[in-house]
């Protein structure tokens, strides 16, 4: 018998092994059931020659053959067979031997272990190896190699031991596939041993020994070790410079490999698909299009161009480094593109911001029959989301569910992800509902709708439900609910979050840290944000502007300028956000030198078309008093949109310029613009500055009747304003019944100014109590009754609002003026001598007096709330804060420069004579900014035609 009956007992050393353990007289076997061929090979029963089905021709053999030339056609046979992977013709070679009782020689048993071994039968193989009556290195090579084949990495180790105890020494060709073997299997020690042996038998000079060597270190992670065999290397193969290329790839050192690969073409070997398509990873992973480019001329050179992988490596470096419509020509040139390059172009598309292209692509896809995989539905639920359009991301939910991707958690977590952004909360929460399972990534998709939707209400219950789930946050977790509570403004959740934070050991995250700065610092909690920023590790853009923002928002305006500052200084470059949220603050705070400064950075940093950032570049040139460069800024936006053009509009107002509010109203109106609910805010405040009764109703009405506009409350305060200045208290008792508005604060502050316009001191008083009841601290209600009550002479009603203040504990408001001289603000109060140059100042004021006195100014002292002598009242009058600015500015700036004063109150009328007069005498422009609207004084004019 040719095959003895061997006691087989398999045991797995590892997942994947077929490594046998057998009696100490065998040294190998096969697997315990051996197929009933092999059984009638060993009973010399007949064997049928050829194999119809799979397509074996007869064997037909010459029957006058000598031993030699037996052995060679033999050995052609299954040298054939090995290569060609044709097991059944094996066995029928094997059938013959021992059907003729023919004696192989060495050569042949070892053809013959190589094809059963070669087409993985390794059980016959073990068997043909047992039974030859001497085994060389080939013979245990052949058994190796066809192992390593089929993935047995760990057994071949195994084996190798076994050959060695046998008394074979390797080869090189032994060694180079049992490194083979270890690197499939992972295996640096027995690798480092194999490393010796090489040294040992004196084969490490060989190409494919080395090769194999920095294949192994390479994979394992050695880079030091495999770069060290390769330098030693006398000559390198396209296979060692890859081994090399790729270990670096996967160790994600792109750069090391961009640099070996300038090496590899100095040399002369001609570059495999292999190398082109690492070195093209490694470009995209370093968005180096130069490089890219440059290996995309070599694909070509080497005829790889239309090579499907090399085709994705292609569009994945064009989609990362270059344009979007350079992958797409690269992508019409692959040749029946399959499901990974749709994939990539759509991804491409996807991530370039090309959506709407992503999603015609998809559907060409489609069209061509192309069956979308996980991927490409995780590509498109993306592009879904970006589009908006909650039907469009409804379709895409059913593809995905009509492929059979349902249960695919990546992809229903998408799709939570996608209805969540889209707004449609329900439908997201309907699919978290019908899923089996959830992971953190689940929970994290129910946290990432947008700040303004349910979702941010929903935050902290669902951050509460997650963990009593037993979920562990991560940083996207507590970034979305941080975000979530800031823009509740649930600073005591917040709070609890950032416990949970210092818990998990977080808080020296730089984004968990940023959403922490912007919760404390919207809550007013400036200090504590201050610290979390000073303890951050890195400070990015993202930290600097959530504190930027967190003062700009708390109207810490000054701060937010200062802060900026300190960014610039770091050399921290802003996005359009941050330049946006500072100019806003110039804005407030009316810094025009800082609002010029970003202005020239955002064009320097090619920001300055950016909707954003245009608009607060408008808003901060008309907020600042300069509504000619305004206008300019506002022409030089590409396509302005509603919002820019309320920007505009707005700025008009402020600048008592209603007439031109009026005429811009009718050119946006003419460029086919929609106007919205702001807008007419404008346009109809604009109506009551200019008294136009009539045309104010007309524009009120259109709101509703002709653009389908639910009127607010502001809509409503403006048409009582345009009424209450016209004098008409009827219509206006009328028409607030009629709209039943009579709960609301603003339509009695606006009944409360029209009264003291008018001196109407019954309906003012009556307003007045109205304010008292709805809101008893403002201070504002109490001066302006207590205004008109001076103007009647009604002292002791005056007295008596004075007391009803101190009563309630009311305060008003310290009245300032501020002068911005070289970067550098200056604040005034009334009578204030605290001012390092109050001497200066003073003799320049009497000067001024003195001079508009000559011109005929008399002092206004009807409006002095306390029962004085005249003469008093004059004195007061005279050292009004708006007035130390003005002489302030008179002896600090250029006589050129237009002199620029902002009032936190609103001027009274007799500093606003008194600046009519001065502006005609210096000859010099003075544009003064009350709570209500900018005074633009020139050659004894202002602008509001007072």
């Amino acid at each position: 018998m040719l095959i003895p009956s061997l006691d087989v007992r398999c045991f797995s050393l590892r997942k994947n092994s077929i490594f046998i353990k057998f009696p100490r007289r065998s040294l190998l076997a096969s697997f315990q059931l051996i197929s009933s061929f092999t059984t009638r090979i060993a009973t010399n029963e007949t064997i049928p020659i050829s194999y119809p089905s799979l397509k074996v021709p007869p064997f037909k053999e010459k029957a006058k053959l000598g031993r030699t030339k037996r052995l060679k056609l033999y050995s052609k046979i299954l040298h054939d067979c090995a290569s060609k992977g044709s097991l059944s013709l094996a066995k029928v070679v094997h059938g013959k031997i021992v059907e003729n009782g023919f004696e192989p020689d060495l050569h042949l048993w070892n053809s013959l272990l190589n094809a059963y071994a070669k087409c993985g039968c390794f059980g016959y193989a073990g068997n043909v190896l047992d039974r030859m009556p001497e085994r060389d290195v080939v013979s245990w090579t052949a058994l190796f190699s066809g192992l390593v084949n089929e993935g047995y990495g760990f057994d071949v180790l195994g084996l190798y031991c076994f050959m060695k105890k046998d008394g074979i020494m390797p080869n090189g060709h032994c060694l180079v596939t049992v490194l083979k073997a270890c690197s499939l299997s992972l295996e640096l020690f027995f690798g480092t041993r194999l490393h010796g042996e090489g040294v040992k038998v004196g084969v490490l000079s060989d190409v494919f020994v080395g090769s194999s060597l920095v294949d192994l270190y390479a994979k394992c992670g050695e880079m030091e070790l495999a770069e060290r065999v390769f330098v030693c290397m006398d000559k390198k193969n396209v296979v060692s410079w890859n081994a090399l290329l790729n270990g670096y790839a996967l160790k994600g050192d792109a750069g090391k490999v961009l640099n070996l690969f300038q090496g590899m073409t100095e040399s002369e070997l001609r570059f495999s698909k292999f190398t082109l398509s690492i070195v093209l990873k490694s470009c995209a992973c370093l968005g180096n299009l130069t490089s890219g480019l440059i290996v995309h001329s070599l694909v070509i050179k080497t005829g790889c161009e239309h090579d499907e992988f090399v085709g994705c490596c292609l569009l994945d470096m064009y989609s990362k480094c270059g344009p979007a419509e350079d992958a797409l020509k690269v992508f019409k040139r692959v040749q029946e593109p399959n499901i990974v390059a749709w994939s990539a172009m759509i991804d491409c598309l996807y991530e370039q911001g090309q959506i709407q292209e992503a999603a015609n692509m998809f559907c060409l896809m489609r069209r061509k029959g192309v069956s979308p995989n996980q991927h490409t539905f995780a590509s498109i639920a993306g592009a879904a989301t970006n589009l908006g359009d909650r039907f469009y991301c409804e379709g895409v939910h059913a593809c995905i569910v009509k492929y059979g991707f349902e249960s695919e958690i990546f992809l229903t977590n998408a799709l939570i992800a996608m209805y969540m952004r889209v707004r449609s909360v329900q439908s997201g929460w309907q699919v978290f509902r019908e899923m089996s399972s959830w992971n953190l990534d689940t929970w994290n998709a129910l946290l990432s709708g947008p700040d303004d939707d349910k979702t941010c209400d929903q935050g902290p219950s669902i951050f509460r439900k997650m963990l009593a789930e037993g979920f562990k946050p991560d940083i996207c977790t507590f970034t979305s609910v941080l975000r979530s509570c800031s823009s509740l403004l649930n600073l005591k959740f917040g709070q609890q979050v950032h416990v949970h934070v210092i818990k998990n050991g977080l808080n020296d995250d730089n984004l968990v840290g940023t959403s922490l700065i912007d919760l404390y610092a919207k809550s007013r909690f400036t200090g504590d944000a201050e610290l979390l920023f000073s303890q951050l590790i890195e400070r990015d853009l993202f930290s600097w502007t959530a504190l930027i923002v967190g003062y700009a928002q708390t109207d810490h305006s000054e701060k937010a300028i200062k802060c900026y500052n300190q960014m610039q200084m770091h050399g921290v470059k802003p996005n359009e956000f941050t330049l946006a949220t500072c100019l806003s603050s110039c804005s407030k705070m009316a810094a025009l030198e800082n609002g010029q400064l970003l202005h020239s950075m955002a064009i320097k940093a090619g920001h300055s078309n950016d909707p954003f950032v245009s608009c607060a570049i408008v808003n901060m040139y008309a907020n600042c008093g300069c509504i000619v460069e305004a206008e300019a800024a506002f022409q030089g936006m590409g396509l302005a949109d509603t919002v820019s053009w309320n920007t505009m509009l707005f700025g008009y107002l402020r600048h008592g310029k209603g007439l031109t509010v009026m005429e811009t109203f009718r050119t946006m109106l003419d460029k086919g613009l929609e106007p919205d609910e702001v807008t007419f805010i404008a346009v109809l405040s604009a109506c009551s500055n200019m008294g136009l009764v009539g045309e104010g109703k007309e524009y009120f009405d259109s709101l509703t009747n002709l653009y389908g506009i639910v009127p607010t409350i502001e809509h409503y305060a403006c048409m009582i304003d345009i009424l209450g200045r016209a004098g008409k208290f009827n219509e206006v008792e009328s028409f607030i019944k009629e709209m039943k508005v009579t709960s609301n604060l603003l339509t009695w502050e606006t009944v409360l100014g029209a009264c003291r316009l008018h001196g109407n001191d019954t309906f003012g008083e009556s307003a007045a109590e109205k304010l008292f009841e709805l809101d008893p601290v403002t201070a504002s209600h109490y001066i302006l009754l207590a205004n008109i009550f001076a103007a009647k002479g009604r002292w002791e009603d005056v007295q008596r609002v004075r007391a009803l203040m101190t009563s309630r504990g009311v305060k008003k408001e310290p009245g300032c003026s501020w002068v911005m001289v070289n970067g550098q603000v200056h604040t005034f109060r009334s009578a204030d001598g605290s001012h390092p140059k109050s001497e200066e100042i003073y003799i320049k004021l009497k000067e001024l007096v003195d001079k508009v006195i000559l011109a005929g100014y008399v002092p206004k002292t009807e409006h002095i709330l306390h029962n004085v002598s005249d003469g008093e009242k004059v004195e007061q009058i005279f050292y009004h804060n708006e007035r130390l600015a003005l002489a302030f500015a008179l002896i600090s700036i250029n006589p050129v420069k237009t002199i620029r004063i902002f009032k936190n109150l609103r001027i009274c009328e007799d500093c606003h004579d008194f600046m009519k007069l001065v502006s005609g005498i210096i000859e010099q422009e003075i544009v003064v900014r009350d709570v209500n609207c900018f005074h633009h004084f020139r050659s004894g004019i202002c602008s509001c035609q007072y």
